[in-house]
C-alpha cells in the first residue's frame, strides 16, 4: 500500500510528539522546523546541511555568514535548507537565525557529535554538532534523501595501524542518504578510503568527473565507479537506490571549482608538517580532523580556508539542483501512477 508524503511526515509527526514509547519509557522528540516540515509534506525539494562545519570548521562570525550564505544558495536553487544539530538535548532538523547564531557563538563549546555521541548529548540535554554520519542518521529519520556537506571523514593517513577509520564510511554503507561533497580531506588516506566505501557497497559517483575529487583540488588520481553529467542523473540514481532498498548512502563527489582549487604542492606540503605536528602532540580520535584543518589553513596563510568555502558553496548548488529534480522526478512518477 503507497502512502502519500504528507501521511508519511503526519505518521512520523505523530511518532515523535509521543510523550511514550511503546515500552513505556519516554520518547524522545526531534524538532522539524515548520518550513522543512511542510516541504517534506508536500514533496518539495529539502537539503540538509551539517552542523560541525559551523562550530568547528572555522571562527565566529564568518561561521554565521558562511551558514546563512550556504542556506540562502540552497532556497535560491529550488530547495529548502534543514541545518541539523542538538540544541539543549533536542534534535533539531532545521535551525532559525537565532538558533544558528547559538551554534555558532558556542564554537567548539557545542559537542563534535557523531551518530555514537548522539544518546549522550540527548540524555545530558547538551549542545551537539553533527557531523556527518550524525547528519545523515536524523536527516534519514525525517525522509530527507540528500545532504551536502564539504568533505567526508574517511581512513585517516596511517589508519592500517591506528584504525583510525571515521564513522562516516560505516554510516554510508548502512543510511540510504546520498551526501554530496568534495570528496574525501585530503589530510585522509584517499585510496584506502575509496577501498573501504566500496566493501561497504557504497556507490561513489563523481558529478561531472571520471576522477575523485580531492577536497582542497580537483583530482585525487583514484577513479570514481560511475560518472553523473546532471542533475537530472544523480536523481535517477539516487530514485533506484531508494526503490531498490539497496540501505546505503551514495557519494556524490563534486570537484572543488578550478577558480578556488589550492596547489596541491601547497596543501601537501602543510598536511604533512600537520600530520607530524598531531603525532608529536599525542592527538588522536576526534579531535585530529579539526585541528589538522586548522594548521593547515595556518600553515597556507587562509587558502585552505577560502577554498573550503567556496567548494561547500558549490556543492551546496548543485545538491539543491538535484534535490529539486528529484522531487519533479517524484512528482511526474506520483501523477503518472494516479492515471
Amino acid at each position: 500500500m503507497a502512502f502519500s508524503a504528507a501521511s508519511r511526515i503526519n505518521n512520523l509527526r505523530r511518532h515523535l510528539d509521543s510523550p511514550k514509547d511503546a515500552l513505556g519509557g519516554y520518547s524522545i522528540n526531534v524538532k522539524v522546523a515548520p518550513e522543512v516540515s511542510e516541504a517534506l509534506s508536500l514533496g518539495r525539494a529539502v537539503v540538509a546541511l551539517e552542523s560541525t562545519i559551523i562550530s568547528h570548521g572555522m571562527p565566529y562570525p564568518q561561521n554565521l555568514e558562511t551558514a546563512k550564505e550556504v542556506e540562502d544558495i540552497v532556497r535560491k536553487n529550488g530547495a529548502v535548507p534543514a541545518t541539523i544539530a542538538i540544541l539543549d538535548g533536542t534534535p533539531c532538523v532545521g535551525l532559525s537565525v537565532e538558533e544558528l547564531e547559538k551554534l555558532a557563538t558556542l564554537g567548539t563549546k557545542a559537542r563534535k557529535t557523531a551518530r555514537r555521541d548522539i544518546a549522550h548529548v540527548v540524555a545530558s540535554g547538551g549542545n551537539g554538532a553533527t557531523t556527518v554520519s550524525a547528519t545523515m542518521l536524523l536527516a534519514s529519520m525525517v525522509h530527507i534523501p540528500i545532504f551536502v556537506t564539504g568533505g567526508i571523514g574517511g581512513v585517516h593517513r596511517d589508519g592500517e595501524h591506528t584504525m583510525d577509520i571515521s564513522s562516516d564510511l560505516t554510516e554510508l554503507g548502512r543510511t540510504p542518504v546520498a551526501v554530496f561533497c568534495a570528496g574525501v580531506k585530503s589530510i585522509l588516506d584517499i585510496p584506502r578510503t575509496l577501498e573501504y566505501l566500496e566493501t561497504q557497497g557504497v556507490c561513489v559517483a563523481g558529478y561531472k568527473t571520471n576522477e575523485f575529487p580531492a577536497f582542497f583540488t580537483e583530482s585525487s588520481g583514484c577513479k570514481v565507479s560511475c560518472r553523473l553529467d546532471s542533475p537530472e542523473e544523480c536523481a535517477r540514481v539516487i530514485e533506484a537506490n531508494n526503490k531498490l532498498k539497496l540501505g546505503t548512502g551514495i557519494v556524490i563527489a563534486v570537484p572543488i571549482p578550478r577558480e578556488h582549487s589550492a596547489s596541491g604542492h601547497i596543501i601537501e606540503s602543510a598536511i604533512q608538517k600537520a600530520l607530524q605536528e598531531a603525532r608529536e602532540k599525542n592527538i588522536t580520535g576526534n579531535a585530529v580532523t579539526p585541528f589538522l584543518l586548522a594548521r593547515v589553513n595556518e600553515l597556507t596563510g587562509g587558502a585552505s580556508l577560502a577554498s573550503n568555502i567556496a567548494l561547500m558553496k558549490n556543492n551546496a548548488l548543485v545538491g539543491a539542483k538535484v534535490a529539486a529534480a528529484l522531487a519533479q522526478l517524484r512528482e511526474r512518477e506520483r501523477e503518472h501512477g494516479q492515471r
